[in-house]
């Protein structure tokens, strides 16, 4: 099995996820500030004061920690668990540095501590990406599916899907 940490956190990753953190803080620190004392009312702020923290919590558990490739699976590692992308029908890889280009987020993480989700572009239609890095990107297309995600080392992480898929194409549609 090849392990692939994820590539280290661009520089807008940091900057979203810092941003991110300081205003949900703000606003969770914000609304227990003006919950009531008792009451109806003070169990109803309570929850709303949690759901900013919440949503830090549930993004750190998403976050990208790495990679791994065996002969018929991509396992995306998470804090706690692996999100497992089946490879059988894989028909191309290639690093692309435009991966996200062009593309609009259908559904995820688009900076919280990882860009992570579903996401569409006219080019690659489509496509589940997990990245902390934009300019590390290798997709993969697997037959009907294209994955994107971001490993520290892109050349090194081709070279292992070719070894393990010898007839994968390289290039671009």
């Amino acid at each position: 099995m090849y392990s692939s940490p994820a590539a280290p956190w661009s520089t807008v990753l940091k900057i979203m996820s810092a941003i991110s953190t300081v205003i949900l803080v703000g606003v969770a620190y914000a609304a227990w500030k003006v919950v009531p004392a008792t009451g109806l009312a003070h169990s109803v702020g309570t929850a709303v004061a949690l759901v900013p923290l919440t949503v830090l919590l549930v993004a750190l558990l998403f976050v990208v920690a790495g990679y791994e490739i065996d002969g018929t699976a991509l396992r995306v590692r998470r804090l706690l668990w692996s999100t497992t992308v089946e490879l059988e029908g894989l028909t191309r890889a290639w690093e692309d540095l435009n991966v996200i280009r062009g593309s609009v987020r259908v559904f995820g993480n688009g900076g919280l501590y990882s860009f992570s989700g579903i996401f569409w572009s006219r080019r690659l239609g489509r496509y589940r990406f997990f990245a902390t890095d934009f300019n590390r990107c290798v997709v993969l297309v697997i037959r009907t599916r294209t994955v994107a995600v971001s490993p520290a080392d892109p050349d090194a992480f081709l070279r292992q899907i070719r070894a393990l898929f010898p007839g994968v194409e390289g290039r671009d549609r």
